[in-house]
């Protein structure tokens, strides 16, 4: 016992920092996957190694975001019951639910639901495409019979036609993801111009800047096929370098800016476990109106990472403010500045059961 706890502070401390950790052992990863999947580095596209470094640029911004995000208490208790739960019957319906078909936007109104399956799916397929032929994970071989071998980790997968169908859509995966990104950026700006909320509450560095950098690079990959198919490659180069440089900044701003949420996105899956199956057990009845608000775990971790934090929400009542459903919390918060009872009257508020 005693030398394997040796042994495991010893590769510890061979690094300064989790994120030094955690970054280290990820480029390793995919320098091993890439050597198996390129034949021991036979089968490298040099054209795509701006893409490469970029993205391990971008793994190194998500790291850095996600072990700051994941140290604080309140993550770390979601954290730590949600993967116990991973394998929990409810995961595969949450996943589908929030990662594949975007239901809880759908409550919000079809249109909103409509633009992010469009920019969502468009970039899920963009880079199911592109990572793999960015890190020669996948590539193409061609004989003189007309036919394409599909390589995948090194192994021949499968030989499709070159004019087949599957060949089709092989060329243009990416002009289909480019032209759904496109159709949902515009409804998303579309409704940022006319909806007046929106207009309000919108910055541009943080709300629109990063829908013009999909469509931007939208519109250059598409540009970098009708170069090729209608204008026989006239300035295509010029157009690869700036459509590259497009995808590079992106891959470098996306961990820092507002669309992180696409790679934290998964972690929504946890967090609904979790609530779902404490809340299954045992509910926490309200200290003033006796509502079964939260689940009695949830209620105790919440109070357990106040107390890490060393804030008291012990109240001369005698409960724990995370102890009140959020109307009579709200209520009583009036009544410390009111003097006046307020979260003792027995009348609901009209909106608190509001969709949106």
């Amino acid at each position: 016992m005693n030398s394997a706890s040796t042994k495991k502070s010893t590769i510890n401390d061979a690094f300064a920092s989790k994120f030094a950790k955690s970054m280290f052992l990820t480029v390793l990863g995919i320098a091993v996957l890439m050597f198996i999947g390129t034949r021991m580095f036979t089968h490298i596209d040099l054209n795509l190694y701006g893409y490469m470094v970029g993205t391990i640029v971008f793994l190194g911004g998500f790291f850095y975001r996600f072990i700051a995000w994941g140290e604080r208490p309140p993550t770390k208790i979601i954290l730590k019951k949600g993967l116990k739960l991973v394998f929990s019957k409810r995961t595969a319906k949450t996943a589908v639910s929030h990662l594949a078909i975007y239901d809880f936007i759908k409550k919000r109104g079809f249109y909103r639901w409509m633009q992010h399956v469009l920019i969502g799916w468009g970039c899920i397929l963009a880079c199911l495409v592109t990572f793999p032929l960015v890190f020669s994970w996948m590539y193409f071989t061609m004989d003189d019979n007309g036919y394409y071998t599909v390589v995948v980790m090194g192994m021949d997968l499968l030989e499709i036609k070159a004019d087949g169908i599957i060949a089709w859509f092989s060329y243009n995966a990416l002009n289909i993801s480019a032209i759904m990104v496109i159709a949902g950026v515009c409804m998303a700006l579309y409704r940022r111009a006319k909806n007046m909320q929106a207009r309000a509450e919108q910055k541009f560095i943080y709300d629109l800047m990063p829908l013009y950098l999909l469509l931007f690079i939208s519109i250059t990959g598409l540009l970098l096929t009708i170069q090729n198919v209608f204008l026989h490659g006239w300035m295509q180069p010029q157009m690869s370098l700036i459509h590259q440089f497009s995808v590079i900044l992106t891959l470098i701003y996306l961990p820092f800016g507002k669309l992180a949420h696409i790679p934290f996105r998964p972690m929504s899956v946890l967090a609904r476990n979790y609530r779902e199956h404490y809340g299954e057990q045992n509910m926490k009845a309200c200290k003033v109106c006796g509502d079964h608000f939260v689940s009695v775990e949830q209620s105790n971790d919440v109070i357990h990472v106040l107390g890490v934090n060393h804030i008291e929400f012990n109240m001369e009542d005698g409960f724990n403010l995370a102890e009140l459903c959020l109307p009579c919390r709200r209520k009583y918060r009036i009544s410390r500045f009111s003097g006046v009872p307020t979260h003792q009257v027995k009348v609901k508020e009209a909106n608190q059961n509001a969709r949106g």
